[in-house]
């Protein structure tokens, strides 16, 4: 199984302790790298090697619960390594620039 990013929508997540009883809920499944919450829009993201069905089912103990998205968790490195690329690129060409203008000086 690859690893997958999570993002839930719990709705009965208002308060701190209500976090921290959804963040030990999901805590105790296998797989989980990170868990980050955003208690203003009531979201928790999941990162890791898990079940989505399984982190599902434990929330729903605490309250209601929305899937907001499921898919890879490496997209941002994809688009890093895009951005290099295309430095590497504009490094190659300069370099060779340099070397034509000293040529034509000779």
């Amino acid at each position: 199984m690859a690893e997958q990013k999570v993002v839930l929508k719990l709705l009965a997540m208002n308060d701190e302790k209500t976090k921290q009883k959804a963040i030990e809920a999901v805590a105790d499944i296998y797989g989980i790298n990170s868990i980050a919450v955003d208690l203003k829009e009531q979201k928790m993201t999941i990162i890791g090697e898990m079940d989505t069905v399984a982190i599902a089912k434990k929330l729903k103990k605490i309250g209601k619960i929305d899937i907001v998205t499921v898919g890879p968790a490496k997209e941002e490195k994809k688009e890093e390594k895009k951005e290099e690329k295309k430095e590497e690129k504009k490094d190659e060409k300069k370099p060779e620039k340099k070397d034509e203008k000293k040529d034509d000086k000779k």
